[in-house]
């Protein structure tokens, strides 16, 4: 009798369609930060701040997903009124450029205030004047604060899609966003239905297969306050992908 595959092993397996599709993918990886907003972290039944992409999306097109996007040059010279915590930074230095933290806590406040209107930031003036992508979060008079910002998890977008990112994961409490959490009347037209759902009923939505994996790390730590001492990496190489952990060691598998 075979061996029914560990999850982490399903998980590879539907990474990609083919091993000849992965050999041959020139397509660029770039990099992307999400941001999973949660509220009532503490409840019975905490939320997530999730939206529709659009029908004609290159990308994930009709799927619900979290706020999120490609890293900008602009964002790695953006002010930050406080940074990220010093555990987070040093999981993202982790098999990646050294000086990328800095920009990818950068992009993912800027994803967050551009497909929702939400302000993660605190008040204060800007000691240059902001790039272009930049200058709306600025005339609100606040600058980005990355403390509150949890890296939970990582993967790369596996060979054969239309657009590829090494995309980080950030958890952030509500709690910590200084708008109105429910006032979505600033936000872009990339995402549509902009709701908080229930961790109990978000899988009854249209999902990708990555965000499902995500939503499980989140539901398993979602009481926990501080960020991980260990990160899920999902890494899809051109011919291999294997699902690790940021911090010198495999995910175990079952059996």
């Amino acid at each position: 009798m075979s061996k029914s595959p560990s999850p982490a092993q399903a998980t590879m397996d539907t990474g990609y369609a083919d091993a000849a599709t992965a050999r041959r993918d020139t397509t660029p990886i770039r990099n992307a930060a999400t941001i999973i907003a949660v509220r009532d972290r503490m409840g019975d039944d905490p939320q997530v701040l999730m939206g529709q992409r659009g029908a004609k999306a290159a990308f994930m097109p009709n799927k619900v997903v979290f706020p999120g996007g490609a890293v900008d040059p602009g964002d790695a010279d953006v002010p930050l009124a406080s940074a990220l915590p010093p555990l987070c930074r040093e999981r993202l230095t982790e098999q990646a450029q050294e000086d990328l933290h800095h920009a990818l806590a950068a992009a993912a406040i800027r994803e967050l205030w551009e497909e929702t209107g939400l302000i993660l930031g605190q008040p204060g003036s800007w000691p240059t004047a902001p790039t272009p992508d930049w200058v709306e979060f600025a005339a609100t008079g606040h600058l980005p604060a990355a403390e509150a910002l949890q890296f939970v998890f990582r993967a790369i977008t596996p060979p054969g899609r239309p657009r590829r990112f090494d995309a980080r994961f950030f958890l952030v409490d509500a709690a910590h966003v200084s708008s109105d959490i429910d006032d979505f009347s600033r936000a872009s037209d990339e995402l549509s239905h902009l709701q908080w759902i229930p961790l109990s009923q978000v899988r009854t939505y249209d999902l990708p297969f990555i965000t499902e994996v995500v939503l499980a790390e989140v539901t398993r730590r979602i009481r926990q306050e501080g960020p991980p001492a260990s990160v899920p990496f999902f890494r899809n190489d051109d011919e291999s992908s294997h699902f690790l952990r940021l911090n010198g060691y495999p995910m175990p598998q079952d059996g």
